[in-house]
């Protein structure tokens, strides 16, 4: 069966979309201490050999982009929701981010890790979602943040390597989660038309304002 166009310009259309089949956004915040941590820094020359003091370390957070989160397990569990038992995935999710340090030296010089070095991290949780067998899951986060919450003794090396005697990062992240399904859906649409073109006008001349109080005198 074929549609034809309906009145005002309409006409019946089929896309490809996913479904999104449950959603919940929840914060979750984790440290993550690394006791006697050896980074390696650029530019190498730039560190000193010896103990570092006065320096201040900050942290860079990034969802790792080989493998942002991985879904260990996924069991069906029964739950009672206003009275109605419906059936539920709780989900194992670990979430793989990478942490970028920035040393800023007394002498104001700045350091970073090498991408060789950053801090591969992991945080595993459960979480509960209508997301049955076949279903993605997918996490966005709204905000992704860390700060360097401890140091230790700062001790520079040869080849720019910085050892920290006690490392200690915090994370925050605000995560909005979903399960979600290809689907092809149809509906009623109307085309979207182009705006006109903004044509530009050329000015009305204008005349230079007199000083008439100046000249010509009266």
């Amino acid at each position: 069966m074929q549609y034809k166009n309906l009145n005002g310009g309409q006409e019946l259309i089929c896309i490809n979309v996913d479904k999104v089949y449950d959603w919940i956004v929840k914060e979750r915040s984790f440290d993550v201490s690394l006791a006697g941590a050896v980074i390696t820094f650029t530019p190498a020359g730039s560190v000193p050999a010896g103990p570092i003091l006065g320096a201040t370390v900050t942290c860079e957070v990034n969802p790792n982009p080989a493998l942002p989160i991985e879904i260990l397990a996924r069991d069906d569990r029964p739950f009672i929701i206003d009275g109605t038992q419906v059936t539920l995935q709780q989900l194992n999710i670990r979430k793989n981010f990478i942490i970028t340090l920035i040393v800023t030296l007394a002498d104001g010089t700045v350091l970073t890790s090498v991408p060789s070095a950053a801090l591969m991290i992991s945080r595993c949780e459960q979480v509960t979602l209508c997301a049955p067998e076949g279903t993605d899951v997918e996490i966005t986060y709204t905000d992704l943040d860390c700060f360097v919450c401890t140091t230790g003794t700062l001790m520079g090396g040869e080849g720019g390597i910085i050892t920290f005697s006690a490392l200690t990062i915090s994370v925050v992240t605000c995560q909005s989660i979903q399960s979600i399904f290809p689907v092809t859906v149809e509906f009623l649409a109307e085309f979207c038309e182009p705006r006109d073109d903004i044509q530009p006008e050329c000015p009305a001349p204008i005349r230079p304002l007199q000083c008439p109080v100046v000249f010509p005198r009266v």
